[in-house]
C-alpha cells in the first residue's frame, strides 16, 4: 500500500491541536520537528479528503482562539518508503542536565539516562517544547521532595512518567482519557522495563494518592478545572508542576491554585508557551534560622548568614550557623534589602 506524506507549517500555539486532529484523522504517524508537523497516512480515500479535512479545521482553530493560519503539502510516497522517511524525524534529545528522549530504534547518548519511547501514534512524544520543559523541571526540583510517588495528569505517550521512574521515584500513576495514549503509555513503559508505573485510563479522578509530585501538561482550561482534585492528591511538601498554558492565560491558573493554600516556585515563559512550578507556600522567616524555627525536609524563606559563601550552579549543602541546608541559588531575591535563597533543612551536621 502507498501512502501520503502530509507536511503543515502552522504557529507554535496551534500545533498541538493540528497534530491531535491528524491523529483523529486516521494517521500512521507523526512528529513535529523545528515548526513542521509531518504527518503520514495510508491512501485509503485520496489526498482530497485530507486536505479538505484540515482546510475545515482551520474554523475550528479560529473559534477556539488559536491563530488558524497554516499551510500544507503532500507527496505520495511508495510503501516501502513512508516508515524510513518517517524514522528520519526523530532524534535523541538531551533534556536538562542527565536525561535523554530516545526514539525506540535508536541508541541514547552516553552517560545519560534514557527514556524510550515508540512515538508512532500519539502527540506528547518529548519533541514538543511543553513536554520537555516539564521533564526538566522534574529533573531539577525531585530532590526537594521524597521520591515516594509521583503522578502524571495527560501522561500522553508517558514521557514524563517514564522520566520520573528514571529519576528514582518508587511509585508512579499515569493518567489520560485517550486510551490510544493509555496504551501507548503502558507500551513505553514495557520498553524501559519499568514496572513501577501504573497507567489508567480516566479523569484525575480516578488516581490515588497522595503524591510526592505532580505533572499536569495540560491546557489551562483543563488545569482551571482540576485545582481542587491536585490539591487534595498533593502531600503538604509535594511540588507540582503545570504546562500547556499560552503567556496571558497562566495568571488565572495560578490565582486559581493560590486559592487553595499554593505559591509560585518558578515560571518559565518561552514566548510560545508557559510552565509553572508551585508548592505550599513555605513561611517566610524575617530573623537568622536557627534549629527551633526550622523543620526537616520542609522548605523556607530565610535569611543566611554566611551569604559570602555561596555560589551560583546546582544546589549544595552548606553549613549555616551549625545547620546543613540545601541552598538553591537560582531562587534568590530581596526582602526588605536583605538577600535571601529557598533552601531544605536537612538537619543538624554531624
Amino acid at each position: 500500500m502507498d501512502y501520503y506524506e502530509v507536511s503543515i507549517r502552522a504557529a507554535e500555539e496551534s500545533r498541538e491541536a493540528i497534530a491531535n486532529r491528524i491523529m483523529e484523522m486516521g494517521s500512521t504517524g507523526i512528529s513535529d520537528n523545528g515548526g513542521t508537523i509531518t504527518a503520514y497516512f495510508e491512501d485509503r480515500g485520496g489526498i482530497e479528503r485530507i486536505a479538505e479535512e484540515l482546510r475545515l479545521f482551520r474554523e475550528v482553530l479560529r473559534s477556539s482562539g488559536l491563530d488558524p493560519d497554516f499551510s500544507f503539502d503532500c507527496r505520495r510516497l511508495p510503501g516501502r518508503d513512508w516508515n524510513e522517511n518517517w524514522k528520519k524525524n526523530f532524534a535523541p534529545i538531551d533534556v536538562g542536565d542527565s536525561l535523554t528522549i530516545v526514539p525506540s530504534w535508536l541508541e541514547g547518548t552516553a552517560g545519560r539516562i534514557a527514556i524510550i519511547i515508540d512515538p508512532a501514534m500519539v502527540f506528547g512524544t518529548g519533541y514538543h517544547e511543553t513536554t520537555r520543559t516539564c521533564l526538566s523541571l522534574i529533573e531539577k526540583y525531585c530532590p526537594l521532595t521524597n521520591k515516594g510517588s509521583f503522578l502524571d495528569v495527560g501522561t500522553g505517550t508517558g514521557v514524563l512518567a517514564i522520566g520520573a521512574a528514571r529519576l528514582g521515584f518508587e511509585r508512579v500513576e499515569a493518567i489520560d482519557t485517550d486510551p490510544m495514549a493509555v496504551e501507548a503509555a503502558g507500551k513505553n513503559a514495557a520498553l524501559n522495563g519499568l514496572k513501577n508505573i501504573s497507567v489508567i485510563q480516566g479523569e484525575i479522578t480516578a488516581a490515588g494518592g497522595p503524591f510526592d509530585f505532580i505533572a499536569a501538561n495540560l491546557l489551562s482550561e483543563i488545569l482551571r478545572g482540576i485545582v481542587q482534585e491536585v490539591a487534595c492528591r498533593l502531600k503538604p511538601r509535594g511540588v507540582a508542576v503545570l504546562s500547556g498554558m499560552l503567556p496571558g492565560q497562566d495568571a488565572d491558573v495560578l490565582e486559581a491554585f493560590k486559592q487553595e493554600g499554593f505559591a509560585l516556585i518558578e515560571r518559565i515563559d518561552t514566548g510560545s508557551w508557559v510552565t509553572l512550578v508551585i508548592s505550599r507556600r513555605p513561611p517566610d522567616l524575617t530573623g537568622d534560622l536557627t534549629e527551633e524555627s526550622l523543620q526537616p525536609d520542609r522548605s523556607y524563606h530565610g535569611r543566611l548568614a554566611q551569604r559570602s559563601d555561596l555560589s551560583e550552579g546546582l544546589p549544595e549543602k552548606r553549613a549555616i550557623e551549625g545547620l546543613e541546608v540545601r541552598v538553591h541559588p537560582y531562587k534568590k531575591f530581596l526582602h526588605k534589602g536583605v538577600l535571601r535563597y529557598q533552601f531544605v533543612y536537612l538537619g543538624l551536621r554531624a
